[in-house]
């Protein structure tokens, strides 16, 4: 009788597993029904970045991009800035640029969004000093205009080197920010972040920000109805992929100069909206 209710019970536990897989699926396909991709690079050539999808940001080079880094960012530069065997290599180098001691490349989408799901492949460095993100800012924005971070910033993923595995997601605005230590943000540990790729995804719409590495979440922010103070997202976006080199918080714990130069390495972009 005990062997019975044993086996009973482990078949319950079983079906339950089951279904709820069989839930976790069928939402999955649901989500993907809703989306239709927009814009894309698989990265399938071999070169420069698609100068139709891709420009070069260097706005803020003289003035350390406002947190006192330390590369220089390139323009057509093939050292920083390369496509390959089916991938995007941005590459932080250790050598003298224009009056900084590393070069690198900072890439912004030629296309911006308002609301949608963005998946970037990436294989992350993990040189002590390095801080690769991907991340958004609004369309009609350059670093020149200042007013940051009252116009909005969506950190989909940001890594320093001193914290390897360590992922960051973040949502900046006027009420919202680093310097005060009120920004909206979350961290997810993926132990092999700088070893194997990895999907870093925003599912953005007027209600919510949702952030993932692959299929888990681990940050959620909602709008709250507060207004623009506190959410400024109500405008397209563009893309930003680069690698930094130290700066306030990059170079925290030093910069090995020895570990460079470093690559952060890109497999496909992804853009998709509601259809």
């Amino acid at each position: 009788m005990l062997l019975k209710k044993i086996s009973l019970f482990v078949g319950i536990l079983l079906l339950m597993s089951a279904c709820k897989f069989a839930n976790t699926k069928k939402e999955e396909h649901k989500k993907e029904r809703e989306y239709q991709l927009v814009w894309s690079d698989e990265f399938d050539y071999k070169g420069l970045p698609d100068s139709t999808k891709w420009i070069y940001d260097t706005e803020g080079n003289s003035k350390g991009w406002g947190n006192n880094e330390l590369q220089y960012y390139t323009q057509g530069r093939k050292e920083n800035a390369w496509v390959e065997n089916g991938v995007l290599f941005i590459t932080a180098r250790h050598e003298n640029m224009d009056g900084k001691e590393y070069s690198s490349a900072r890439l912004n989408s030629k296309a911006d969004w308002l609301h949608g799901k963005i998946e970037v492949r990436a294989k992350l460095p993990d040189g002590i000093g390095t801080w690769p993100a991907i991340w958004m800012m609004p369309g009609d924005w350059s670093f020149n205009d200042g007013n940051w971070p009252n116009i909005g910033e969506i950190d989909i993923m940001e890594h320093v080197g001193h914290e390897a595995g360590v992922i960051h997601a973040s949502a900046h605005s006027k009420d919202y920010q680093w310097q005060k230590g009120t920004q909206q943000t979350a961290t997810i540990n993926i132990a092999d972040a700088t070893e194997k790729f990895h999907s870093y995804i925003l599912e953005w719409s007027e209600d919510v920000m949702k952030c993932y590495v692959d299929d888990q979440l681990y940050f959620e922010y909602k709008n709250e109805g507060l207004g623009e103070s506190k959410w400024p997202y109500t405008k397209p976006f563009y893309l930003i992929l680069n690698v930094a080199v130290g700066g306030a918080w990059g170079s925290v714990k030093g910069i090995d100069q020895e570990a460079f130069p470093q690559t952060m390495e890109i497999d496909f972009v992804r853009v998709y909206q509601k259809k």
